[in-house]
C-alpha cells in the first residue's frame, strides 16, 4: 500500500439500509471508493447458509458493480470459520479501496468472521484508509450488538463492533410497514442507539473528532432513530463513536 497506508487514517464508513451493488447506490459506493486504490473487495459471507447459487448471485452482482465504477474486483470466498482463517484469504484484502459486507444472515456474517485472521485483515486494511461498508446484514453487523428480529428480547449477539454503541436495523422502510412503533420496544436497549435505515439509503460517516465521528444520511428515502415508541427522521448529521 506504500505511502498511501503511511499518511491516511482510517476510512470512511457506510451503514446501508438496502441495494449493495446495484446502479441505485452507485454514488455512495464511488464515494466511498473516491481517493483510494481502484480495488472492491467484497465478501457475500452473510448468504452462505442461502448456498452456492445465492452467492454466485452476489459475487456477479459485485463484478458488474466493480466494472460499472472502473474498478477491480476481489471476491474474498469465506463460507465458514475456518475460511476465514486461511491466509490466501486474508492476505488477498491488502491494498483494498473499499471493503463491502453484503446481505444475508448477519449471525452468521459476525460468527465467521469474529476474531478470524480475515476480520484483523479488514480492520487492517480499514485504519489504513480503505473505506468499509455494510449493506443490510453487513450493516448490522458492523454495529455494536445483532438482534434477533424472531427473538428481539434473548436472541441477539455482539457485533463486530466497528460502531460500537449502535443497533441497525435495515430495510427500515418495509419493515416499519408491518410492526407497529410500539412493537420495537424490544429492540430497544439503553446501550445502544437503535437506527433504522430505509432502503436504498445509507448513513455515511467520517472522521469528526476523535473518537467521534460524523454519520450523515444519503439515499433515495432516510434514516431513524428509534425509540420505546417512537421513531425521529435523522435530518441532520448524528456524531456516533467509532472503535478505531
Amino acid at each position: 500500500m506504500g505511502a498511501y497506508s503511511r499518511h491516511m487514517a482510517a476510512g470512511r464508513i457506510a451503514l446501508v439500509g438496502s441495494g449493495e451493488y446495484l446502479p441505485v447506490m452507485q454514488e455512495v459506493e464511488g464515494w466511498l471508493l473516491d481517493g483510494r486504490p481502484g480495488r472492491y473487495v467484497q465478501l457475500a459471507t452473510a448468504a452462505a447458509p442461502e448456498g452456492a447459487a445465492s452467492l454466485q448471485h452476489w459475487h456477479d452482482l459485485g463484478a458488474t458493480a466493480a466494472q460499472r465504477l472502473g474498478v477491480e474486483q476481489v471476491v474474498i470466498d469465506v463460507r465458514t470459520r475456518p475460511d476465514a482463517e486461511q491466509p490466501e484469504w486474508a492476505d488477498a484484502i491488502a491494498g483494498a479501496g473499499l471493503v463491502y459486507l453484503s446481505g444475508g444472515n448477519p449471525m452468521h456474517l459476525v460468527r465467521t468472521l469474529q476474531g478470524t485472521a480475515v476480520w484483523r485483515a479488514i480492520r487492517q486494511a480499514w485504519l489504513a484508509g480503505a473505506s468499509l461498508a455494510g449493506c443490510s446484514a453487513g450493516a448490522m453487523a458492523l454495529a455494536g450488538y445483532v438482534p434477533d428480529f424472531r427473538h428481539p428480547r434473548r436472541g441477539g449477539t455482539e457485533g463486530l463492533g466497528v460502531v460500537p454503541e449502535i443497533r441497525v436495523l435495515p430495510h427500515f422502510d418495509r419493515y416499519a410497514r408491518w410492526i407497529p412503533d410500539f412493537a420495537m420496544r424490544p429492540l430497544v436497549s439503553p446501550a445502544h442507539l437503535v437506527i433504522g435505515i430505509d432502503e436504498d439509503t445509507a448513513l455515511l460517516g467520517e472522521p469528526a473528532e476523535s473518537p467521534t465521528w460524523s454519520f450523515r444520511v444519503r439515499g433515495r428515502q432516510s434514516a431513524w432513530r428509534i425509540d420505546a415508541d417512537r421513531r425521529h427522521r435523522i435530518n441532520s448529521p448524528v456524531d456516533l463513536r467509532v472503535d478505531c
